[in-house]
């Protein structure tokens, strides 16, 4: 890393980004498709431009657009693509991280781009709600982390740390006596994928909506690392507007000196669901997809607006959805459909 060094920040990023030369309906089926729509429909989902980022092609989204193909359902599948075409987090899952992530690599470098991960499997992860979990100990997340930046090694990635870890702290649900140990865990993670001569780190900040005083959150983002990390991560699953996120995310960075960050857009086109309710958070209806993903922000301080969450993934077993992380198709429609691009 020491070449960059010198460079100023938005440079800086885009070199790592660019390592590798990368610039910056529902139908019933009653009606066959045109020969022309058939084939659009049929075809392979193809990176959207504007973005240095790696997209999976068999992604739960691509596989959906198959299954809907052959149903017949090619409008679906054709609305889908928005999804599809677009680079998506990989959030590796279980105790070995590495097959996902090597399989994320290794499908980056054959298309010379870069891939993107969250590492979310902190000990006692999310207060033991829906998304309940985590690495078993100190030693076993330790382990964990050490074979997450052993499967990336020299490649270009960045990574997305601990959605919710800080801001559970800050909020009271990961109960004080876990304090301690989980700011050391996300200090030796931090200090550990910094370490990768092509890694970028964010350290999650959780949303707007969530910790409504964003000073509130700088002595516990600098006790957890942000100070060895390239910035940190808002809105993550969330669904605040650009707006609103950006304007909260330069009163964090002027707290901490300047840091940058990056901004989850996958699901807040339309902004939250309006009104005090409950559970606004979890699989809301009537959202949309929001801003593809891409580098070119037009701000200084925002380094990418990034698809962490995957668009589709339910948020856990509220309004009829599947359990936490786990694809919904319909829903995953639905938020392509009102996707205003």
């Amino acid at each position: 890393m020491s070449r960059y060094r010198a460079l100023p920040y938005r440079i800086l990023l885009t070199a790592v980004l660019l390592t590798a030369g990368v610039g910056c309906s529902s139908g019933d089926g009653a009606e066959a498709p045109a020969p022309q729509a058939r084939a659009e429909a049929e075809a392979a989902p193809a990176p959207a431009p504007g973005s240095p980022f790696w997209v999976d092609p068999e992604s739960d989204a691509a596989r959906q657009m198959k299954i809907w193909q052959a149903q017949g359902r090619t409008s679906d599948a054709q609305v889908l693509r928005r999804i599809a075409e677009r680079p998506v987090a990989t959030w590796p899952s279980g105790d070995n991280p590495k097959p996902g992530i090597r399989k994320a690599v290794e499908g980056a470098a054959k298309e010379k781009r870069t891939a993107l991960f969250v590492a979310y499997n902190i000990p006692h992860r999310d207060c033991g709600k829906y998304s309940a979990g985590g690495a078993n100990g100190v030693d076993g997340y330790r382990a964990w982390y050490g074979m997450f930046a052993e499967a990336i090694g020299d490649a270009p990635a960045v990574v997305v740390l601990e959605p919710d870890a800080v801001a559970h702290m800050v909020d009271g649900c990961t109960t004080p006596d876990h304090h301690a140990e989980r700011y050391q865990l996300l200090n030796e993670a931090v200090e550990h994928l910094k370490r990768l001569p092509n890694t970028k780190v964010y350290l999650d900040a959780g949303n707007p909506a969530w910790i409504p005083d964003p000073y509130t959150l700088i002595e516990p983002l600098r006790r957890a690392g942000i100070d060895k990390a390239d910035g940190f991560a808002l809105n993550v699953s969330n669904f605040q507007t650009d707006a609103t996120v950006r304007a909260y995310g330069v009163k964090v960075s002027q707290a901490l000196g300047g840091k940058h960050f990056v901004m989850d857009t996958s699901r807040n086109g339309v902004g939250p669901l309006p009104g005090d309710r409950d559970q606004a958070w979890c699989n809301p209806p009537g959202r949309s997809l929001g801003t593809p993903p891409s580098v070119s922000t037009g701000d200084r301080l925002v380094d990418a607006f990034l698809w962490i969450k995957r668009p589709g993934d339910s948020d856990g077993p509220c309004r009829g959805g599947p359990s936490a992380g786990t694809w919904w198709p319909e829903y995953a429609l639905g938020l392509a459909k009102r996707a205003r691009f």
